[in-house]
């Protein structure tokens, strides 16, 4: 019996299979080119001594990325930013904008926040092999026409101390690459603004939020998208603790919020909440990418599970009042907020993402809460992308979004 297959099929398939062809070169395009990129790029990240201050954003150096996306151009950037105390700090990241002009008044920005990679300066996402790999929705936000900016954090490229989860630092990077964008020559970054983040992430874009009126106030926030955010860090640290996943979070928290807090609490008493077994492991798991050595962590942490900590940081002095400190909420938010969650999550519960939206109800805020069923932490941020580009949509539209409150 002889087949008949019908010219536009054949039309069909020949096009997918050229798609298919162009995405595979563009792969080994970018894997080509993020290696060789990966072999100079120590130099980039060591900034000058000494570090002459200069105002936020201010970009100290930059330089073109050849593996940016397909259609779109891309830069490495090194800029000014300030940490806890105030103090002039380098910090790394990357900005990437579609290739074609941008409309009249410039592109909207998205700033990325991202999620836990580890503490130590190595684990920045900029020094992957695919500086972008961990930016969700890249390819649709590039798509719809918006500017992507996203930073390692103070601590994560440029050596330095870590920002681990400290909502300052952590936040002044993600408006200050914002600046650092502005000031890229080719990059056609307008002052409109959107902040975008998971996980630690959420919680930096949501400080950020809570802050851009007064630390940058020429940027025009329009506003703040987050998926299972660290937003209340006394009930994620009370709640994981117990676990795998708490004991890594810990050693991470643990030397940056040492060095923060040092001119506050001794060291002593900042790392005496740990077991002897737990202050010996700290120094080892911190100093590991959570991504790339996953397995060398859980080596560590596993055995610590229950005996880390010799009581609940969340309600045990200095570390209570720490994590209240840095868990969003302590500032209204007056721009319209997104928030997208995992109903299978075990990092981030849903009643506490639940709490803390209730909390910006409370606040006035005009949110929206998203829910996903079977949805874990890991993948909080995609299951999130259809609605948050409806939501984009409505935001940038000037409209008010259906409120949770």
């Amino acid at each position: 019996m002889r087949t008949h297959v019908r010219r536009p099929v054949l039309v069909l398939l020949a096009a997918v299979a050229i798609v298919l062809a162009l995405l595979a070169a563009d792969a080994v395009r970018r894997v080509v080119e993020g290696r060789a990129e990966q072999a100079t790029d120590a130099p980039f990240y060591v900034p000058p001594t000494p570090l002459a201050e200069a105002a936020p954003g201010t970009i100290i150096r930059s330089e073109p990325i050849a593996s940016a996306p397909e259609g779109a151009l891309a830069w490495r950037v090194l800029y000014h930013s300030r940490d806890l105390a105030g103090d002039d700090v380098a910090v790394s990241g990357v900005v990437v904008v579609p290739d074609r002009p941008a409309p009249e008044g410039g592109r909207t920005l998205v700033s990325w926040a991202h999620p836990t990679t580890g503490a130590a300066p190595r684990c920045a996402p900029s020094l992957a092999l695919d500086p972008f790999e961990l930016v969700e929705g890249l390819h649709e936000l590039l798509a719809a026409g918006y500017a992507i900016a996203a930073t390692d954090y103070p601590g994560l490229g440029v050596d330095g101390a870590s920002s681990y989860l400290l909502g300052v630092p952590e936040s002044n990077s993600v408006l200050d690459i914002a600046r650092a964008a502005r000031g890229l020559p080719d990059g056609g970054v307008g002052d409109r603004l959107l902040l975008w983040g998971h996980s630690q992430g959420g919680q930096a874009a949501l400080f950020a939020a809570e802050r851009a009126a007064s630390y940058a106030p020429e940027l025009i926030l329009e506003g703040v998208a987050v998926a299972a955010p660290a937003a209340n860090l006394n009930a994620l640290m009370s709640d994981d603790i117990v676990n795998l996943s708490g004991t890594t979070i810990a050693s991470f928290a643990v030397p940056a919020y040492e060095a923060a807090y040092a001119d506050r609490y001794p060291k002593a008493e900042v790392d005496g909440i740990l077991t002897p077994a737990g202050a010996a492991a700290t120094p080892r798991m911190a100093a590991l990418c959570l991504l790339t050595e996953t397995r060398e962590i859980h080596a560590i942490a596993d055995p610590l599970v229950g005996g880390y900590v010799t009581a609940d940081p969340a309600t045990t002095e200095p570390w209570q009042t720490l994590l209240r400190e840095n868990s969003a909420g302590g500032q209204p938010i007056d721009v319209p907020v997104f928030v997208g969650q995992g109903l299978a999550d075990r990092l981030v519960v849903p009643a506490t993402t639940e709490g803390y939206v209730r909390l910006l109800c409370a606040q006035g805020a005009d949110v929206v809460l998203h829910t996903f069923p079977g949805i874990t932490h890991a993948l909080a941020a995609d299951a999130s992308l259809p609605e948050l580009f409806l939501w984009l949509a409505e935001v940038e539209a000037g409209r008010r979004p259906s409120t949770a409150c």
